[in-house]
Parts: structure tokens; sequence; C-alpha cells
């Protein structure tokens, strides 16, 4: 399972579904001040360690652990073991205390890995679906009767899992067995969890990421250990003891994106621009990277989506994204998928008259195109690229 480049840096290869639960005692002795691990997936080649020098490793290092990579070549986040127990020892907190983890996500991406840090750190024995045939609603209801009675219950999936888990029969019940399913990894659109809660599912959106030990603010308020600000630009900052010591072997992009003020408090420069809400929840508005500038102006691709998946009829599922235009700069463009059985097509004068009256004049989508499913990429996030290259003419 495991391999040592010569400063102990071990690789671990995680595989997929209840086979993944045979890493925890390399996570375990990780956690334990051992060598420090770098997850990947079983089901891949090992990737190339880059050269590096040992002596400026973190102390206390347990986990490397890549980021989804959406800008460009993945990084890989050097977290400590006193982060990663930082973090699990918060959301137990938030939550309501330790409980039993469903694993329903790749262990080697940090959410899922999570699942299996948080378990150990509390010593709850996790439960592991079966993934062999990716991501099932009916797999993952079955393994939902592995709990230990009386046990708190949690899992942790991204918004299209939850989605079909409440389009499958059985699925809403198994769901409102959890004392917690957090949400994370792309943005839940507002009628996803409107309808999770009417069901009574106890969804809690989290917002986080490699650098930050994974979800570090929980329904829009930040964990006990988590501090959040913004700069001139409302670009969101992430500080606090579960942020990572840089980056593994890249001391350039460290330096940009992490910092320690006078506190002592370190801080994560993330890719996002938000602000707050009136009742001083953290909103993210979407990606620096994926703002839309059409005709001098900017557009949150997020505020798009959620507006088209609010107010018109027969979307199951939007993104959002710019596309070169002559006239504009860039063009809004939105990439629909349908509910089951719709018999129209939802067409970009459709939404722009649907959304006169929500969005300015700039944001409203000048394109469309319907597809039976979003492209993805890592655990479940949309490929923002995949997308855009939809509407390149030519």
């Amino acid at each position: 399972m495991t391999g040592s480049p010569p400063d102990g840096l071990r690789m671990l290869a995680v595989p997929t579904g209840p086979a993944a639960l045979d890493v925890l005692p390399d996570l375990e002795q990780a956690l334990s001040g051992g060598h420090p691990v770098l997850p990947y997936a079983a089901s891949a080649p090992a990737p190339a360690v880059p050269d590096h020098d040992p002596a400026t490793l973190p102390d206390g290092l347990a986990v490397v652990v890549g980021t989804s990579g959406s800008t460009g070549t993945p990084k890989r986040a050097l977290l400590t073991a006193a982060a990663l127990r930082a973090s699990a020892r918060a959301t137990h907190a938030r939550l309501g205390g330790a409980g039993q983890w469903l694993l329903a996500l790749p262990a080697h991406h940090v959410a899922g890995l999570q699942v299996l840090l948080r378990s150990l750190d509390a010593g709850t024995a996790p439960l592991a679906m079966d993934l062999t045939d990716g991501f099932r609603p009916q797999a993952f209801v079955a393994a939902t009767t592995g709990f230990v009675p009386g046990a708190r219950r949690y899992t942790s999936l991204v918004p299209t899992q939850l989605l079909r888990v409440l389009d499958h029969p059985g699925g809403t019940e198994a769901l409102c067995g959890f004392d917690a399913v957090l949400v994370g990894g792309a943005a839940m659109p507002p009628r996803l969890r409107v309808r999770a809660e009417r069901a009574g599912v106890p969804v809690v959106s989290t917002y986080g990421m490699s650098e930050s030990a994974g979800g570090c603010v929980y329904d829009g308020v930040a964990l006990a250990c988590t501090e959040v600000a913004f700069d001139e630009d409302w670009r969101i900052h992430l500080g606090g003891a579960t942020i990572a010591h840089g980056y593994l072997a890249r001391p350039d992009l460290s330096a940009q994106a992490f910092g320690t003020d006078d506190d002592g408090v370190r801080w994560f420069r993330t890719d996002d621009v938000g602000h707050t809400d009136p009742r001083g929840r953290l909103r993210v508005d979407g990606r620096v990277d994926d703002l839309v500038t059409t005709g001098g102006l900017k557009v949150a691709p997020r505020l798009v989506e959620e507006a088209i998946l609010e107010h018109v009829p027969g979307v199951r599922d939007v993104v959002v994204v710019g596309s070169p235009d002559p006239e504009w700069g860039e063009a809004v463009c939105a990439l629909l998928v349908l509910e089951p059985g719709a018999v129209h097509d939802v067409t970009a004068a459709d939404l722009r008259a649907r959304l006169r009256d929500v969005l300015p004049d700039h944001a409203l989508p000048r394109r469309s195109l319907t597809v039976p499913e979003v492209p993805t990429r890592g655990p479940g996030k949309p490929d923002r690229r995949a997308v855009a290259a939809l509407f390149t003419v030519g």
C-alpha cells in the first residue's frame, strides 16, 4: 500500500469503497507523529514527488494532500497533525459531539480523507459505502444499515450525490437518519437545500479546501478555530489553527498564498470572492478566475446560477461561464440540465425574460445549451473549463 521517498514522506495508495478503511492504520500513525503520508487514488499511478529539502517541511507534518487543481497543475498542501485534529474537534463540537461517519467520497481527496481522520481522532469506527461502480444511491442507502445503534451519524456528500439520494426510493428516509449531512465540494443550489430541509434532512453547507484542512465554515459561520476576513477586492482570507503550512516544493506559491500575522495566526489567501449577508454569515460569490467580465462589468456566475434555479421552471442543474464575445468581451453563458420529462427546451431568450427583474441587465445570459448532465472533475465539482469549451465557436 505504501512506498517511501528518501525523506520518509510515504506514498499512500487509497482504494475506493470499503477497502479505503485499510489505510486507517497508516493515517493513525501519521496523526500520532509517524511518517507523513501523501494519499493518492490506488487506481492511478503514484504521483511523482517533486524534489524538496526535508528540512523545509513543518514540524508535525501528517498529510500532504492535493488540491483540486482547478486553476492548473494541482498543488500539495502541507497539513500538520495539529491542524487536522483542530479541524476534527471543531467539527464535532459544531455538530453536537463525536459520532460514527459514513465514507461516500474518494478518501484521497480532503473531504473524504477528513471522514477517516475525524473518526480516528474521535476513536470511532467509520463505515464506507461500495463505490465499485461509482456513487450509486442504492449503495448509499444500504451502507446506512451498518451504523452502531445509538451512535450519532454523520456523512459528507457533494450536491450531486445529495440530489441522487433524494431522488432514490428510500433515500430520504436514509438521509433523515443522520444527525448531520455535510454538503460541500461545490455550491449547494438553494432549491436543493430547501427540498432537503423540507424532507427533514439535517443538511449542513460547508466551505473550505485542502489548504484549510477541508470545511472550516459551516452554514456561513466559521468553526471555533477559524477566522474569515476580506481584502479590498472582497477576496476571502481564512485564518486559524487548520491552515496548511504551504505547498510541497513550491515556496513561490506558498509565499503568495500563506502568511502569519502579528498575533501568530496563520492565514490563507483563497481564490474566492464573497461577502457577509445581513445575518453576518459568509456568502461565497465564486472564484476570482470564474468571474465573467462582460461590457466592462464583472458577473459572479454563482449568483446567476442561483437565480436560474430559483426563478426558471424546469431547470434541474446549471453552470454559468464566460465565453469570448467580439462585442462584449465575454458573454454570460448558461449550461442547463432540465428536469426529467421536460418537454420544452429553455433558451437564452427564456432565461433573459424570466430573470430580467431579478438580475442586472449585464448579468443576463446571452447563450445557453442543454445537456444531459454537467461535466464534473474531482469530487463532484463542475468542470468549468469543459463547460466553457462547449460554448467555444470554431
